[in-house]
């Protein structure tokens, strides 16, 4: 124990002569060697290699524990960014290509959907998919569904509706459309829009369907489309109301214009719009832009981010909501549930 204490005060008073800068004393650091080597094997081995040893061992772990951690930030890192694991996870199943999204976009869809529960639009009773007779035949319906499609462009769903009872009690079959008369044909259509135009692409339809389709009606985009009258919006709605197949978003007026007060189009597909012009008032701007954008480019520009689970129901949902709430001019904004989170709320319409 004296040797050990010894050692010590010689190692202090080294260090003390460091610090005041003069050498320390020679025969006491040999002091301090000897007593050290004097000391036991076991206080030795554990102080010295021992220790390095340990240092090197640990050394090692932490570096190959480090690369560990980045790697698996890594993978993490390509989880989030990559597309095709982004159509894996949950509602975000069609997920575009650059994995863009509208801020808030199942808030606002969500807060859409209470609203239209708590108030009926024209649309729940009196919507294409509710003009048919559903006690006739499933083709005879699928028909019936066509021309109430071709009926409601450019024309309010109480119009449409009226008119296809009338078609309904005169006899709604392709056979008697194309027997009936023109002029009769435009006193059962008016005053539906364009009824004139219509009667004729009633009747045309109607030959058509019944020369290559034994009188049902196609069962693709393409086809639908190849008839008179028939848009691509007309033909995605009777996809989904007439064969329960989903083929795309059918955009309407109100679709169209909604999806653009909300926000709901890609930068990208807004800048390709883009167009220089004068300075002018922020509405003005901004209803410029809805006219800049075809139905067809909403369509395109929907489908690239929202869910396709969604697209049976957006429709529907977004006609009624433009019906009630978010009308052309006068849209009820601060009855709104988005009013604090729609990028529009703040326009005077």
């Amino acid at each position: 124990m004296a040797s050990r204490k010894g050692s010590k005060v010689a190692s202090l008073a080294c260090k003390y002569q460091l610090r005041r800068g003069k050498k320390p004393d020679v025969e006491g650091s040999v002091g301090v060697e000897k007593s050290i080597k004097e000391e036991p094997s076991e206080f030795i081995s554990v102080k010295q290699e021992p220790v390095d040893e340990f240092k090197v061992e640990t050394t090692k772990e932490s570096r190959s524990k480090k690369r560990k951690s980045v790697q698996v930030k890594v993978e993490d890192e390509d989880i989030k960014t990559s597309p095709k694991v982004a159509k894996t996870v949950g509602k975000i199943e069609d997920a575009s290509s650059d994995g863009w999204f509208p801020p808030n976009w199942e808030k606002v869809l969500d807060n859409i959907r209470t609203m239209r529960k708590e108030v009926a639009a024209p649309v729940d009773s009196m919507g294409c998919d509710m003009c048919h007779d559903k006690t006739t035949s499933p083709k005879i319906q699928r028909y019936q569904i066509l021309v109430s499609l071709m009926l409601s462009s450019q024309t309010k769903d109480q119009v449409t509706f009226a008119a296809m009872g009338r078609l309904r009690e005169h006899g709604l079959t392709p056979e008697n459309m194309v027997a009936t008369s023109d002029d009769v044909l435009r006193n059962l259509l008016h005053p539906v829009g364009f009824y004139k135009r219509k009667t004729e692409y009633i009747k045309r339809a109607s030959q058509i369907l019944l020369d290559k389709y034994e009188g049902d009606i196609p069962d693709s985009i393409e086809k639908l489309c190849e008839l008179p009258g028939v848009g691509p919006k007309m033909a995605h709605i009777c996809m989904n109301s007439s064969w329960n197949i989903v083929s795309g978003i059918g955009v309407d007026t109100h679709v169209h214009r909604i999806s653009q007060r909300l926000g709901w189009i890609p930068p990208e597909k807004l800048a390709e719009n883009k167009k220089t012009r004068s300075p002018g008032k922020e509405v003005r701007k901004e209803k410029k832009d809805y006219q800049r954008l075809t139905p067809e480019d909403v369509r395109v520009a929907l489908e690239s981010w929202l869910p396709k689970n969604l697209w049976s129901e957006v429709n529907h949902l977004l006609v009624g909501f433009g019906q009630t709430i978010c009308k052309p001019t006068g849209p009820s904004c601060k009855s709104c549930l988005n009013f604090s989170i729609c990028p529009s709320a703040k326009l005077k319409w």
